[in-house]
């Protein structure tokens, strides 16, 4: 049997296991209707439901340590080394994180999708293409002369990017 210093705990851990459970359910059910009634790409979809469980992850291990009575200067030294290791990294390639935020960005307010031709103003490479897909660090276009070129997702939300129409679209716009 255990002993009463360890059942709060326990059953203090299967209450949090659970509710982070439900909680991570609930938001990528809301993320799914979310993609769905706004179209988007069920790859799209995935990749911020990854998101979404990595964070679900760390709150939750943040939350049993703090049901564990892990005391708070182990906590402090764990989480200090942890990010002074993940903020060198992140500091020598700092656009990782500024793609992986732009992703997110992209997703969520689908100024464009996949299949739209799109012209981006930059003044040194102007590009016009076609979006093939959009990952977590970038997007993949493809020119009218078949050219791929991966395009990171934090220059779409920098540079200044129009939607081209299509000819149909065109003409529905005109008639």
């Amino acid at each position: 049997m255990m002993s009463q210093e360890y059942f709060t705990p326990a059953v203090s851990t299967i209450i949090a296991l659970a509710f982070f459970g439900l909680l991570s359910i609930l938001i990528k059910k809301f993320t799914g209707r979310y993609a769905r009634i706004s179209h988007l790409s069920e790859h799209r979809t995935n990749l911020i439901s990854k998101y979404i469980d990595i964070l679900m992850t760390i709150l939750l291990c943040i939350v049993i340590f703090a049901i564990w009575g892990v005391k708070t200067e182990q906590l402090y030294a764990l989480f200090s080394a942890t990010f002074a290791v993940i903020g060198v990294a992140f500091f020598a390639q700092w656009s990782i994180l500024s793609n992986i935020t732009s992703g997110i960005i992209l997703f969520f307010s689908f100024p464009f999708r996949i299949g739209d031709t799109i012209k981006i103003h930059d003044k040194d490479f102007p590009i016009e293409a076609q979006i093939e897909d959009i990952k977590a660090f970038h997007t993949i276009l493809r020119t009218s002369e078949g050219e791929l070129i991966t395009y990171p997702n934090s220059l779409l939300l920098q540079k200044s990017v129009t939607i081209v129409p299509t000819k149909q679209e065109e003409k529905e716009f005109y008639d």
